[in-house]
C-alpha cells in the first residue's frame, strides 16, 4: 500500500494506491486482483474488494467502481452504486462515506481533492483518455460543482515509466497532431521507434490547467513485479490477461 503525502495532510479524507499484495487471488492474479473484468475467478475478486472495503470502513455497496474505456467522460456520485460499474473514466462526489476507485495496471490512478468544498474524485488516465481531455474535463465538471482549482490536492499514482513505454510513430503523430510541445515527451530510441512519459505529460496538464499541489508515488508499474499489476508486462510474458490494482478515496467528514 502507497500513500500521497499531500493526501495525508488532509484528515477530511482517507486513501490508498493498493498494491498487489495481501489479496486472495492465485497464479498471474496474485494476490489482490481487484479487475472485476479480468479472467480471475469472480469469487476472489469479490473477497479482494472486501479485504479494501474493510481497510475502509465501508460495506462493498460503498465502493464506487468505473467501467473504465479510455474515455473522456466524468460522472459525479452522490449515493452508493452497489458495486455496479459507472462507464467513464473520472468520478467526482461530494457524498461522506462513498468510496470512490480506479483500475489500472500501466495506466495512471490519480486521486484529487478539493479542500474547500469538499470534492473527492478519482481518474483513470491512460494515453487515449489523457490526449483527449479526461483531465479538463475532470477538472471542468469539478468547477460546475463549485469548486476550485486552486483548492485541489492531486496525487498521480503508480505507472508505467518512460524507459518502459515503448509506443509506435502512429502514436507519437497522435500527440504531436494535438500540439507540437508534446514532442518534449517522447524520446526516440534505438529501434527508431519513441518512448513515452506518460506521468510527464499529466504532470504538465494539471500544472497548466492551475493546480498548485502536486504530488507523486513515482512507482513503475512494469518494473515493479512484486507490487504493481502490468499490462505490458504481461504481454510480453506472453500471458493472456492480468490482474488490475485498485487506488481508492474516500471522504470522511462533511464540509459545505
Amino acid at each position: 500500500m502507497f500513500y500521497s503525502k499531500n493526501l495525508k495532510k488532509n484528515n477530511n479524507i482517507q486513501h490508498c494506491f493498493f498494491s498487489r499484495k495481501n489479496g486472495v487471488s492465485k497464479g498471474i492474479y496474485e494476490s489482490l486482483n481487484c479487475g472485476i473484468g479480468s479472467k480471475d475467478q469472480k469469487e476472489n475478486i469479490e473477497k479482494n474488494l472486501d479485504i479494501v472495503s474493510k481497510k475502509f470502513n465501508i460495506k462493498k455497496s460503498s465502493l464506487t467502481l468505473m467501467h473504465q474505456t479510455h474515455s473522456n467522460k466524468v460522472e459525479i456520485i452522490e449515493t452508493d452504486n452497489n458495486l455496479k460499474r459507472i462507464k467513464c473514466d473520472a468520478i467526482l462526489t461530494k457524498s461522506n462515506g462513498i468510496a470512490l476507485s480506479v483500475l489500472t495496471a500501466d495506466c495512471i490512478p490519480i486521486l484529487i481533492y478539493e479542500k474547500r468544498k469538499g470534492i473527492i474524485g478519482c481518474i483513470h488516465a491512460g494515453w487515449k483518455g489523457a490526449v483527449n481531455g479526461i483531465i479538463e474535463n475532470t477538472l471542468k465538471k469539478l468547477e460546475e460543482m463549485d469548486g476550485s482549482i486552486k483548492e485541489l490536492a492531486v496525487s498521480v499514482g503508480p505507472c508505467i515509466s518512460q524507459k518502459n513505454y515503448e509506443v509506435k510513430n502512429d502514436f507519437y503523430s497522435e500527440f504531436i497532431k494535438k500540439s507540437k510541445n508534446n514532442d518534449s515527451f517522447f524520446l526516440k530510441n534505438e529501434k527508431k521507434t519513441f518512448n513515452f512519459d506518460l506521468r510527464g505529460f499529466i504532470n504538465k496538464k494539471f500544472k497548466d490547467l492551475g493546480v498548485l499541489e502536486i504530488d507523486n508515488v513515482a512507482i513503475d508499474s512494469f518494473a515493479s513485479e512484486n507490487e504493481y499489476f502490468s499490462h505490458r508486462r504481461a504481454k510480453k510474458l506472453g500471458q493472456d490477461d492480468y490482474g488490475r490494482c485498485i487506488s481508492v478515496i474516500k471522504k470522511i467528514t462533511s464540509q459545505n
